[in-house]
């Protein structure tokens, strides 16, 4: 060993490594834990306290699944054997003709064994492990070669780093599995991006495509994937010759394998596994779009063979999505915690798979008006899984004439104030800082370590003060008395003067702590500080227009405008001056007169378009961050064009003016190597 560790301090670190991935794999893979977390993480903090003491950690740490650095691009693995797609069957007729070809193909008139499985609709993955340590893992990509998504991978839970358990450990082995997420994951997910104005994804899958392929692990590790293994690519030092066995090996191995799994003597008896599958469909926590037959005998498969993308000895049998037609009865907006409205759907009530749903997400106003959703529409609306519905198409020929389309929304459906539609968005926001759907969110965020550092004023206390009546704006903050706090839950004397201290506290601060606190849209702590190093006072931003607020170099149009709608709002403007009655005096060390803040990208403008590895207005702040323009239209003053996928025409006319094109991975290597040495 290469480490100068003491024995009995490598036995501990071994043994505290071996019983938490034991207790991840009961409580990611096997969904029974048998210690609480508080143990877990009493054993998690003793392993990295000694890692981090002695400069080393086992290759199968969990401390190993978290922490590697954001990729520029994934690398390309090539699959030892093809990963090949499954054919498809619609119907019962359909299987028996599988069940029929198999045994022609193979010359035998007796029945066949076959293996059931639930279908997963997710990301189809393989794992390499060498010596029972995993080494590599690989995307399918055409079937020949994979992305390289390894550090990602490492990050899911139920992902074993080594083999454990009492099952056999192979030299080389290639274990064919599913990335998915949930569907709670999945709705809660889509709830954050809709809240956040970004673009919901499609479905479970999407999403777990979505995050697996993320640059930065860290992403992927933020949100909660999980793994069914079902398959086998290259295997040495491992006999086995079932699929059957191959499962029992998996799960012997702590390998997460299908939540349904059957073996049955011929075809009829699959399709009543099938039936079963496609009955109990609903009660999955994940979204199954089908049931997957196998040849269960791998000398058989190998016989049978493969055509140019499928192999012959499984097919998947594909559900019908469930549907139903029922009519629109309005459509509404509701606020989320960040002020962006959503429409959604109320519906004449309608069974859809068993469930009878009333209303659905339109997720925002231009899907509204590309499908042409009108109140009084007949539409076809579907639900697959546990997942909302969605409308799916407007029946276009059942219109009488009465049908009424529906405006973008000009006032809060919740506050009635003004709202607002960026041009670089989809999302229509109100921008009150009184609006009551987003209060309490506001309110956690203005008291924070970034903002108005308000100690003791978290989450659980917000929410209490709030649901108490003691604070409905932010100015209710300062008029909070000691006496109102010891008649609550969890607060004593103590407890008590020490918020009382820290409100005092907080009403000497920065200009540019103050306005990062306030939650201006598109508005971070760096555009904060730049807000401040351009106007003296909190006052010189009141009914400021975009214009005067464009001049600041750095700052593109999408923050212009925000800034400006912002500080238009007289109701905004109340808010602050009430802050100001309450003793609220930010003074503004950082004012530089108009000078800014320099940074690698200075004088530099950038247009994005297509989808990036990373939401939009994560790129815009990482262009203004470093000193850069982020402007919503090309023009002769651009200087790069950042270029995703599915490109719109904004790639034309920088051809047709000679702009450059990068990608958002040669941008990152701009502000990594201190400006433009492209």
């Amino acid at each position: 060993m290469a480490v100068d560790i003491a024995e009995d301090v490598m036995k501990e670190m071994e043994g505290l490594v071996k019983d938490l991935n034991y207790h991840s794999y009961l409580y990611y893979v096997m969904d029974a834990p048998v210690i609480p977390d508080s143990e877990y993480d009493r054993l998690y903090r003793r392993l990295k306290d000694l890692e981090e003491r002695y400069g080393y950690s086992l290759p199968d740490s969990p401390t190993q699944r978290v922490g590697a650095p954001p990729s520029e691009k994934f690398g390309k693995i090539n699959h030892a054997q093809p990963m090949l797609s499954l054919d498809n069957a619609f119907s019962r007729e359909e299987l028996k003709e599988f069940d029929k070809r198999v045994r022609r193909l193979l010359k035998t008139e007796g029945p066949i064994d076959y293996t059931v499985e639930p279908k997963y609709d997710g990301l189809a993955i393989e794992l390499t492990y060498r010596d029972g340590l995993l080494a590599a893992a690989a995307t399918r990509g055409d079937g020949y070669v994979g992305e390289d998504i390894t550090k990602n991978v490492m990050t899911i839970k139920s992902v074993p780093i080594r083999i454990g358990g009492n099952g056999a450990v192979p030299g080389v082995i290639d274990i064919r599995g599913e990335v998915y997420m949930n569907v709670e994951e999945f709705r809660k997910l889509n709830r954050e991006r809709e809240a956040k104005g970004e673009p919901p994804f499609a479905n479970p899958r999407n999403a777990a495509a979505g995050t697996v392929r993320q640059l930065d692990p860290a992403i992927t590790a933020s949100r909660r994937l999980y793994l069914v293994c079902y398959g086998v690519g290259r295997m040495q030092g491992l006999d086995i010759q079932a699929h059957s066995a191959l499962i029992e090996w998996l799960k012997a191995s702590r390998f997460p394998t299908p939540a349904v799994f059957e073996r049955v003597k011929d075809i009829e008896s699959a399709i009543e596994a099938v039936s079963a599958i496609e009955e109990g469909r609903d009660a999955f926590a994940f979204e199954a779009d089908g049931a997957v037959v196998k040849v269960d005998d791998f000398a058989l498969q190998r016989e049978l063979g493969a055509k140019t993308r499928e192999p012959r000895w499984a097919i998947a049998y594909k559900f019908p999505a469930h549907q139903a037609i029922t009519r629109i009865r309005d459509i509404r907006g509701s606020v989320g915690r960040t002020g962006v409205i959503t429409p959604y759907a109320v519906f004449e009530p309608v069974k859809v798979g068993g469930v009878t749903v009333s209303r659905s997400t339109l997720h925002n106003w231009d899907e509204v008006e590309r499908k042409d959703i009108r109140i009084g529409d007949a539409v076809v609306i579907e639900r697959a899984g546990d997942v909302i519905p969605h409308v799916v198409e407007v029946i276009k020929e059942k219109r009488t004439g009465e049908e009424k389309a529906v405006a973008v929304p000009e006032s809060c459906p919740v506050c009635g104030s003004a709202v607002v539609r960026e041009k670089s968005e989809v999302a229509v926001r109100c921008v009150s800082l009184s609006c009551p759907a987003q209060i309490q969110e506001k309110i956690i965020h203005f008291a924070s370590r970034g903002g108005m550092d308000i100690e003791g004023l978290g989450e659980k206390n917000v929410a209490l003060l709030y649901s108490r009546g003691l604070i409905e704006r932010f100015e209710d903050i300062y008029k909070l008395k000691k006496s109102d706090l010891l008649s609550l839950p969890r607060f004593a004397e103590k407890s008590a003067q020490n918020l009382i201290d820290a409100i005092e506290r907080s009403k000497r601060t920065t200009l540019a702590k103050f306005l990062f606190a306030i939650g201006i849209p598109h508005v971070g702590e760096y555009g904060a500080r730049l807000l401040a190093s351009n106007f003296r006072t909190l006052e010189d931003l009141y009914r400021t227009s975009p214009e005067k607020v464009l001049r600041i170099k750095q700052v593109g149009e999408t923050i212009a405008d925000s800034v400006a709608t912002f500080f238009g709002d007289e109701g905004n403007i109340k808010t602050f001056e009430s802050l100001r009655s309450s003793g609220v005096t930010p003074e503004n060390p950082d004012f530089t007169a108009g000078r800014g803040i320099r940074g690698t990208l200075e004088d530099l403008t950038f247009v994005i378009t297509g989808a990036l590895p990373k939401a939009r207005s994560e790129v815009e702040e990482l262009i203004e961050k470093n000193g850069g323009r982020s402007a919503s239209q090309v023009s002769a003053g651009t200087d790069y064009l950042v270029v995703g996928e599915n490109p719109g025409s904004k790639l034309a006319k920088a051809e047709s003016l000679g702009i450059r094109k990068i990608t958002y991975e040669q941008l990152a290597e701009m502000v990594k190597e201190g400006g433009d040495k492209l």
